[in-house]
Order: structure tokens, then C-alpha cells, then sequence
């Protein structure tokens, strides 16, 4: 009897100890880990920054903007000779994106040049997280989580021409334009 307890203990912890090694990775744990690792380069970037002149938004415009918190970015370089780590560290985000808490909402691009994915974490009226991930055949693969409160994807898309006539502080936020181009 003795036996068969301890058996029973031993077989509980190995399950309760390989569940735990095999959470999934989130795409935070992902931000985390990598940020400052080499090939990669990040950035966080509060609304403020946007300088945007609110007076001159309209009442969708402005609850828009303001269901926005912060913009962040993480970028795998491609350099030569890190093209295989590259595809590995890309699939790796890729594998995470497929969980199902994350909905897609478009995709676009093409084999040659690179291709795109827009997802989102949340539902309708109520998007806590977008989340761009595009990658490049020359320059490499960047995530971009758009965090906030209650956003609305229609309404955001809205705000890309206030965004155009802004004075955007570019130090940051060019680094996520350029990445793209």
C-alpha cells in the first residue's frame, strides 16, 4: 500500500512538473525574454508621444485615441549570417499567435517581399491588444502590440490620417515606420 501511495505522489508531481515547463509561451514572456537579447531591438512608446492636437479630432477620433495606452515593438534584425535563427525566433511568435485568444483579423503581403498578420485580443467594442506581426525578406520580422482599453479597430483605422498630420517624436516611432518600408 505504501508502494502504490508513493507511486501515486511521484506520478502527480512529474505531471504538476511537466505541465508547468510546457505552459505556452505569451507573447509578453516573449517581449520579456528577448528585449534586450542580441538581434533583437525594442521599443515602448506611450500615446503621449504621439503629439497629437486633440482639439482638432473628431468625438470618434478622440475616443479612439484615448482607448490607447502604449505602442510597443520588438524587431528581429536580419543581418548575414542570422538568417536561420531568424526563421526559428519567427516561428516561435508565429506558434504563439496561434492560440486561440488571439483573433485574426487581416493578412496581406506576399512571398517575395513579406507578409503581414493583424490579430487582436479581445472582441467588437472591447480590444484590450492589437498585434501586428510582419516580416521582411531583407530587413526581418517585427511585432507591434497596439495596448489599450476597449479599442475599436474601425475607429483606430480612423486615426491614421490624424497620425499623418501629426508631429509625431520621431527618435521612436521612426524605428517602427522604417522597419516597415
Amino acid at each position: 500500500m505504501q508502494t502504490s501511495i508513493k507511486t501515486i505522489i511521484k506520478m502527480i508531481i512529474l505531471v504538476v512538473t511537466i505541465q508547468s515547463c510546457n505552459q505556452n509561451l505569451s507573447l509578453q514572456t516573449f517581449y520579456v525574454d528577448n528585449e534586450l537579447a542580441p538581434g533583437y531591438t525594442s521599443l515602448d512608446v506611450p500615446v503621449s508621444m504621439l503629439n497629437i492636437d486633440e482639439e482638432k479630432l473628431t468625438a470618434e477620433q478622440l475616443e479612439a485615441y484615448e482607448s490607447v495606452e502604449k505602442i510597443s515593438m520588438i524587431a528581429y534584425v536580419l543581418e548575414s549570417g542570422n538568417e536561420a535563427e531568424m526563421k526559428s525566433e519567427y516561428e516561435e511568435v508565429k506558434a504563439i499567435l496561434k492560440d486561440p485568444k488571439y483573433e485574426e483579423l487581416m493578412r496581406g503581403g506576399n512571398s517575395t517581399d513579406g507578409k503581414f498578420v493583424v490579430k487582436c485580443v479581445g472582441d467588437g467594442e472591447d480590444v484590450d491588444e492589437f498585434i501586428l506581426l510582419g516580416n521582411s525578406n531583407q530587413t526581418g520580422f517585427a511585432v507591434v502590440r497596439i495596448l489599450g482599453d476597449d479599442m475599436n479597430f474601425n475607429k483606430l483605422m480612423k486615426l491614421t490620417s490624424v497620425l499623418d498630420e501629426s508631429s509625431i517624436e520621431e527618435s521612436q516611432i521612426r524605428d517602427i515606420t522604417k522597419f516597415f518600408k
